[in-house]
């Protein structure tokens, strides 16, 4: 027999009543090593960048950072903390941070491995740059028929 179809909820309401702010400092103290700890620094990074910036817990558990839009998600694997740009494709990357999906027409990615760094300012630019975007594919509100 086939479920019914839900209505779109939150977030926050499709993982219970913990909101997504929550269970993203949930994610990083569970994972407890240096996957939590880039995790919350490029988190960190992200807020600076874009204080207005929404955070999200989407796909059964990914931590996503929006605003007019996804700017980027952030999963964690054994051996990366890959932040993937929803639009990534279209962003310029004078640093060269994009190291990761390089071949798609929409997304690119930035893995970060155990003992790297990341540039900071770059990684900043490159979210404001997101939001802009974002902001500039805006679809305006619908207008009324006259």
């Amino acid at each position: 027999m086939k479920k019914p179809v839900a209505a779109k909820t939150s977030s926050a309401k499709q993982a219970g009543t913990t909101s997504p702010s929550k269970l993203i400092d949930g994610r990083i103290k569970e994972l407890g090593d240096w996957r939590g700890e880039m995790l919350g620094r490029v988190r960190a990074l992200i807020k600076e960048a874009d204080p207005d910036v929404v955070e999200e817990w989407k796909w059964r558990g990914v931590p996503v950072w929006e605003h007019d839009g996804i700017i980027c998600t952030g999963e964690t694997y054994k051996e990366v903390v890959k932040l993937t740009f929803a639009k990534g494709a279209a962003l310029a990357d004078p640093a060269g941070l994009f190291n990761s999906s390089l071949d798609g027409n929409v997304r690119r990615a930035i893995d970060i491995r155990e003992g790297e760094t990341i540039n900071e300012n770059a990684l900043k630019a490159l979210i404001r740059a997101a939001v802009e975007l974002n902001a500039s594919k805006k679809k305006p509100g619908k207008r009324s028929a006259s």
